[in-house]
């Protein structure tokens, strides 16, 4: 008698195919917009499948889409590749092969978990939608999200919602966490350039001294934050590097600050922002000295859109059960690409837990991170379930 396939036999049967490749990934990072190994191997776990890969959307895009009964109708599930440009610590068997490089924020394990869900709906029945696989390059301050949807990834593959998911040291392995309206923040990145006067340290009254500007300036970034903006409207304005000077003994003739401004709209993120151009200004203006304010980099707010939201929880807890959700999850201040998708279409972007039972994991960019494989095969669920029930419950 055949025995039928079903998801369950498919999970159980790839567990540790799957946790192998993640580790392979792991040891071997690679950058935003350096993703070349990164892709060759995920085009060649989705072709060994009978996928037609399509290749170079956002430059080390992969996308492949398993066909619907209705061509017109179309979901994506995106999973981001990039790593990080930091020295991983552990010692582990699959600890990064590349100095200065390691995956300290789980696009190894979100890349298997798409890679797993393909490979599993690709032995189901036919689905009334097409889904669309999208692996995704340079989320990591690239925003590879929206350099694919500029060449083209929703005319290409006709898509009515987006789903993305991200791993959560916060929260237990195989738990979720998801919220209506914004879920991560919008973000930017600041430099501020201060144009002194060089001179000796001896005779500062010879230049003009860019150093206790700069001081001053990181100081009423706080101020904006506290006093700029209603209370109860969270932001974060952080400067995270100043450079000045090489020496000991000389006063530099330039300063520069550079840090990130984080909040959960658009619109204050424009205020803020217009908020530290003049405070900068007017206080070069006070000091005699000149400035020069740069915003880049700009991710909007990762903003969960109502239905596919009712939709995503549903999903959760009639897979995994009530005690496995968080419906109410706090929006957090880190940043996302994935909001300029949720720009373009509506859906739903949700935490997976990742840290094992009864004790915690290092936080997301830690030195010591690593993805949780006992995750993947929850992710792997979680992708299935929502694909398959996607067309019929809309």
């Amino acid at each position: 008698m055949e025995i039928p396939v079903t998801p369950d036999s498919i999970l159980s049967t790839h567990r540790s195919h799957w946790a192998s490749l993640r580790r392979d990934l792991h040891a071997h990072p690679e950058l935003r917009f350096e993703e070349h190994r990164t892709a060759e191997v995920v085009a060649n776990e989705l072709q060994a499948l009978g996928y037609q890969v399509v290749r170079g959307l956002g430059g080390t895009g992969v996308v492949a889409s398993l066909p619907g009964a209705d061509r017109q109708r179309g979901i994506v599930l995106r999973a981001d590749m990039d790593a990080l440009p930091i020295q991983e610590t552990n010692d582990f068997a699959h600890a990064s092969c590349t100095h200065g490089i390691m995956h300290a924020c789980g696009h190894d394990g979100h890349t298997v978990m798409l890679l797993g869900a393909a490979r599993v709906l690709k032995q189901m029945p036919q689905l009334p939608g097409a889904v669309h696989f999208v692996f995704q390059p340079g989320e990591e301050g690239g925003a590879g999200a929206r350099k694919m949807i500029d060449d083209g990834l929703f005319e290409q593959f006709p898509t009515e919602a987006v789903f993305g998911m991200h791993n959560w040291p916060g929260l237990p392995a195989g738990h979720f966490g998801l919220r209506t309206g914004p879920i991560m923040a919008a973000g930017s990145r600041l430099k501020i350039t201060i144009y002194g006067k060089g001179a000796h340290a001896a005779q500062p009254h010879l230049g003009l001294d860019p150093i206790p500007l700069a001081c001053s300036i990181v100081l009423q970034c706080q101020t904006i934050v506290a006093r700029h903006k209603d209370p109860v409207d969270p932001a974060v304005i952080s400067v995270c590097m100043i450079h000045a000077g090489d020496t000991d003994n000389v006063i530099p003739g330039r300063a520069e600050l550079r840090g990130t401004i984080r909040t959960l709209s658009s619109s204050l993120q424009q205020k803020l922002q217009c908020d530290i151009r003049k405070m900068s200004e007017a206080l070069a203006g006070a000091y005699g000295a000149q400035v020069e304010v740069e915003f880049f980099q700009y991710y909007p707010a990762t903003i969960n859109t109502p239905s596919e939201t009712a939709f995503c929880e549903s999903i959760i807890r009639e897979t995994f059960g009530d005690a496995r959700i968080r419906a109410d999850i706090a929006a957090n201040m880190t940043s996302e690409d994935f909001g300029f998708m949720l720009e373009e279409r509506p859906g739903t972007y949700v935490l997976i837990g990742n840290a094992a039972e009864g004790k915690g994991a290092p936080s997301l960019h830690h030195p010591q991170y690593d993805f949780n494989d006992d995750v993947i095969e929850e992710g792997v669920r979680y992708w299935v379930a929502l694909a398959q029930r996607y067309f019929t419950a809309r």
